[in-house]
Formats: C-alpha cells, structure tokens, sequence
C-alpha cells in the first residue's frame, strides 16, 4: 500500500470551487482509498491505495468533475516525493507562510523563471516538479506570475511540513504492524 499527498487545484480559494473536506474524505473512502484524511480546507488530502499514483489521480479527477460540474485539477505525490519536496526546500530559514512550493504535473521548462511576470522581491528556484518562490513581504501584495505554474497548485511550506508528517504517520502505523 503507497501513502500519497493529493492536492486539489482551486479548492475553497476566495470563496470559489466550494468542496467541504467531510464530503471529499466521503469521496475519497469510496473510490477505495483508505487511511483518508484531510488538511484544512484547501484540498490536502493525506491517503493509502494499492493503485499507481496515475490511477489515483484519473480517478479522484474523474469523480471532482461529476461533483463540481468542471475539471479540478489534482496534484499526486507519495510520501518519499513529498519528503524530498520538505528537504530541497531552498529557503529553510524562511518562515514557512512565506516560502511556498508551487506543484507541477510535470518538470518546470528550464526557461521558466525568465518569463514571470510582475517580481519584486520575490525569490524562486526551480525544482524536480516544483517551483519554489519565497515571498519576503508576504504573497497579499505581491504583483508575481509565473507562467509555468498556471496549471499548478501552491501550498506554503508550512502545509508542505504538515502533510509529511501525515505521510510519516502512516508509515509508522505500518512498521509497527510488521512488528507486531
């Protein structure tokens, strides 16, 4: 059984893509996945399946869009990919409400960082599939876009820290069962 993060894209966000985190628990239960839980309600959602991370992904997709009536996108990383998310994080002596991790589907184009739009004071750095960006006056008034990351889903590091530790949870629930 794989322990994933899954995170949706534009869940409870400025009072738009209203999904409360009983019914997507209720819906993830019943697509199979176990060990559900959820992480405030923004669309973090900590779960075991037997399936491959794809599989997960087209399915929780294929369910929200019956739901809502329109795609919503969703990010699927396991536990050793969210772990090494929290490790490479480049700004560890910011606080974690102000250094974010933006999740792609996909490795950001070597280009990436040349094309936003609007910096000030913002840092970025390029990840595996990640964009991480360090917001030293606070995301409320920044004027940043970055292109690369339109389909992405952000989440500050905080939350990053939060759900591997809901991963880690899981693992250590499993280890004492092979000791038991």
């Amino acid at each position: 059984m794989t322990s994933y993060a899954v995170l949706l894209r534009a869940v409870n966000v400025g009072g738009t893509g209203k999904l409360p985190m009983a019914e997507l628990r209720e819906m993830c239960t019943a697509l199979g996945f176990v060990d559900v839980r959820t992480y405030i309600a923004s669309g973090n959602v900590a779960l075991r399946s037997e399936d491959a991370a794809d599989a997960v992904r087209g399915a929780l997709e294929a369910r929200l869009e019956q739901y809502a009536g329109r795609p919503v996108g969703v990010n699927v990383r396991t536990a050793e990919q969210m772990r090494a998310v929290l490790a490479a994080n480049p700004f560890p002596d910011a606080p974690g409400n102000r250094a974010m991790v933006l999740f792609l589907d996909a490795p950001p184009p070597a280009d990436a960082l040349e094309r936003v739009r609007g910096a000030a004071d913002e840092q970025m750095v390029l990840g595996a599939q990640e964009i991480y960006v360090h917001y030293p006056s606070g995301m409320g008034t920044s004027r940043l876009r970055i292109p690369a990351a339109e389909h992405g889903t952000a989440r500050n590091i905080n939350t990053v820290a939060k759900l591997v530790a809901m991963l880690d949870e899981f693992d250590e629930h499993d280890g004492l069962d092979e000791h038991a």
